[in-house]
């Protein structure tokens, strides 16, 4: 054979072989979806993110397998989180799950970068979760009419922290603190984390917290529970009694939690991201977990959840002015 045709046939099998290869890896990327990459706008530790977290695979798996990434962005009481979940592009791909700090911010800071409602796609409030009044076990009080004596035999000398100036838990430990009538001082740090760890070390003496978020401190005696922040006793603290029901019925709080998008979202993508969200939570690992926190699930719509955001924007707003907090 000659040299020629020996190097064309050598060409050709070349040529299909590169082919081959350049379809194989077009199929590959074809198969390999991109991430849904999931901004928390806070800490790592903080009770979203335990709750996100215990749902990744169930997430992942509802949607089909595509790979679910989370992120966490806190900061400015979830404004920084909530900015980078605004300025993504709206191609289903980029979510957020705030919690009650995106319905505070409007009314604590004088201007935000975005519209809380306008700037939004909303998908669904995926459930809540109870808080809890906790203290330094070296702070001499075991329950509410305990710390209030303790806070007015030495007012302003006692410190409570929160994960950050207007972030609903410092509105959380500003409504105790107003309803027993002392006075304390608000110490505040960026996310639940350090928050928890300078209550547990004694360098603040208390704080409202999630309950999630302290459940393992609670259990090892590191913290001491003063009350449950919301209207019922939970089944994962029966000996806890309400704040409510120790004298101070104004005490009446509790978080939740949402997953939104940037606005310009399709209707289909909506419905994808939402009925993955309600099948990811109603996996019976998913909600054993939620159980066992004492967590609500509540999966609404996205026009129920527009609702929702609206409306709680609005009820912050007398809170906020009552707690007078204003921040640049």
């Amino acid at each position: 054979m000659a040299p020629t045709t020996i190097a064309r046939r050598s060409l050709l099998a070349l040529s299909a072989a590169a082919l081959a290869t350049s379809l194989a890896t077009g199929q590959a990327h074809a198969q390999s979806p991109a991430p849904l990459r999931v901004i928390l706008p806070l800490s790592a530790g903080s009770g979203v993110d335990v709750i996100i977290r215990s749902a990744q695979a169930a997430l992942s798996k509802a949607l089909d397998g595509q790979p679910v990434t989370i992120e966490n962005l806190p900061g400015a009481g979830g404004i920084t989180g909530t900015q980078a979940l605004v300025k993504a592009a709206p191609d289903g791909n980029t979510i957020a799950v705030i919690s009650n700090n995106h319905a505070v911010n409007p009314s604590v800071f004088k201007k935000l970068p975005y519209d809380s409602i306008a700037d939004i796609t909303p998908i669904t409030v995926i459930g809540g979760s109870p808080f809890v009044f906790v203290v330094n076990p070296k702070v001499p009080a075991t329950n509410a009419k305990e710390l209030q004596a303790l806070l007015k035999s030495k007012p302003g000398a006692l410190n409570f922290a929160s994960s950050g100036n207007g972030t609903i838990i410092h509105l959380a430990g500003e409504m105790f603190v107003e309803e027993v009538g002392a006075n304390a001082r608000h110490i505040p740090y960026k996310g639940m984390g350090p928050m928890i760890t300078d209550i547990m070390s004694g360098q603040v003496e208390m704080g409202a917290s999630a309950v999630v978020a302290v459940q393992g401190q609670l259990k090892s005696g590191s913290l001491r529970p003063i009350g449950v922040m919301g209207k019922e006793r939970l089944s994962s603290l029966p000996n806890v009694p309400t704040i409510a029901e120790q004298g101070f019925p104004g005490v009446d709080i509790a978080g939740w939690f949402a997953a939104i998008g940037p606005k310009g979202m399709t209707a289909a993508q909506i419905k994808r991201l939402h009925d993955a969200f309600v099948a990811a939570f109603n996996d019976p690992e998913v909600k054993a977990g939620f159980a066992k926190r004492d967590d609500l699930l509540i999966l609404n719509t996205p026009e129920e959840t527009a609702q929702f955001l609206k409306s709680e924007r609005d009820r912050y707003a007398k809170l906020v002015k009552k707690a007078n907090v204003t921040l640049e």
